[in-house]
């Protein structure tokens, strides 16, 4: 199960609002790449896969393929405006090890 926090709910539907795409949903993946071999890949989507894997948390429904489901369940999705920088962060329990900016990890 992937879980999705207040304040990534109330930034993913003002940035569907403002780019004028209502009925999208959230599509998390994860692919190779980073600093520390994989990396989280984040869109807006309105198209679902055959191996797609759909979850509503919070009131957003969320799509995921099975492949990256593997490497996410139990993560929470939440949305960071601090001064740090500002951008929707993976909570990932599963994460060995992340990097720096928190966009790659490994098991």
């Amino acid at each position: 199960m992937i879980q999705v926090s207040d304040n990534a709910k109330k930034r993913a539907i003002q940035l569907m609002d403002e780019d004028e795409k209502p009925n999208c949903f959230i599509r998390v993946g994860v692919k190779g790449g980073g600093c520390s071999g994989l990396m989280y890949d984040l869109s807006f989507d309105n198209q679902i896969n055959e191996d797609d894997k759909e979850i509503e948390s919070n009131g957003i429904k969320v799509v995921v393929d099975k492949k990256s489901f593997l490497y996410l369940v139990g993560t929470t999705l939440d949305y960071s405006g601090g001064l740090n920088g500002k951008g929707f962060v993976f909570v990932n329990p599963n994460a060995e090890r992340t990097c720096g900016c928190g966009e790659s990890f490994s098991l």
